[in-house]
C-alpha cells in the first residue's frame, strides 16, 4: 500500500516547452551545449554556482548575447499551470491520505519566474508535507543519493513510495531502488489521473 507520494514539478504539475530554451538560444547564434556548459547546468541545478556565476558563464563565452536575452531564453521552457492540477493536489491534501513530497531539478531562475507569474505558487507549495529543490538539497535526479535522501530523512519504505516524474532516468534510478513508479508521459497524461492509471497501486 502506498502511503507516500513523491512528485516532480515541471511536466507533472507545470507544462513544459523542453525544446524552447535551445530554439531561443539559437536566435542568438547558440547552436549547441558542449560539455562544459551541461556540466555548468548541472552544477547549477545543484546549487553549486550563483545565478550570476551560471549567467555571466554564457554572456563570457558568446559576447553577443544579453544576460537579459540568456534569462529570457533560459526560462521560455517554463509554459503554464493548470489550476486543475493544483485542485487535485489540494484535494489530496485534505484528505489526508498520503504523506505529499515535491522532489524538483530546478533553478533559483526557473523558480523566481515560477513565483513571478503562477499566482498560486504558495498555496502549490502548502499542499506538500516536503518541497525539495535541487539547488536546495545540492542534490538532483538521477543520482540514487538524491532518493537514498528523501527516503531516510522521511523514514519511507521504497515498497509504500510512489514517485512520479516525466523522465524516463529519473523513475528508472528510483525504481533500482525499490520505490514504486510512474514514468508519466505529458503528451497523453495528467497527473490527475493518477488514481484510474495506477489504480493497483491503491
Amino acid at each position: 500500500m502506498i502511503k507516500t507520494i513523491i512528485f516532480d514539478f515541471g511536466d507533472v504539475f507545470l507544462n513544459l516547452d523542453k525544446p524552447a530554451t535551445a530554439r531561443e538560444l539559437k536566435k542568438h547564434e547558440i547552436t549547441h551545449f558542449s560539455e562544459e556548459m551541461l556540466k555548468q547546468n548541472q552544477l547549477y541545478e545543484k546549487g553549486l554556482i550563483s545565478s550570476e556565476e551560471f549567467v555571466s558563464g554564457y554572456c563570457n563565452s558568446f559576447p553577443k548575447l544579453t544576460s537579459e536575452a540568456f534569462t529570457n531564453s533560459w526560462n521560455a521552457i517554463l509554459v503554464d499551470f493548470p489550476e486543475h492540477r493544483l485542485e487535485f493536489l489540494q484535494k489530496l491534501k485534505k484528505e489526508g491520505k498520503y504523506e505529499l513530497i515535491l522532489l524538483s531539478n530546478t533553478n533559483h531562475i526557473h523558480i523566481d519566474w515560477v513565483k513571478q507569474n503562477i499566482s498560486f505558487f504558495e498555496e502549490f507549495k502548502n499542499c506538500f508535507d516536503a518541497f525539495y529543490l535541487s539547488q536546495e538539497i545540492n542534490l538532483r535526479k538521477p543520482d540514487a543519493d538524491i532518493f537514498h535522501f528523501v527516503l531516510e530523512k522521511h523514514n519511507l519504505k521504497p515498497g509504500e513510495t510512489l514517485f512520479i516524474d516525466d523522465t524516463e532516468e529519473n523513475t528508472t534510478a528510483a525504481a533500482a531502488i525499490g520505490i514504486h513508479t510512474w514514468n508519466i508521459d505529458p503528451s497523453k497524461e495528467d497527473v490527475t489521473d493518477l488514481f484510474t492509471i495506477k489504480s493497483e497501486l491503491f
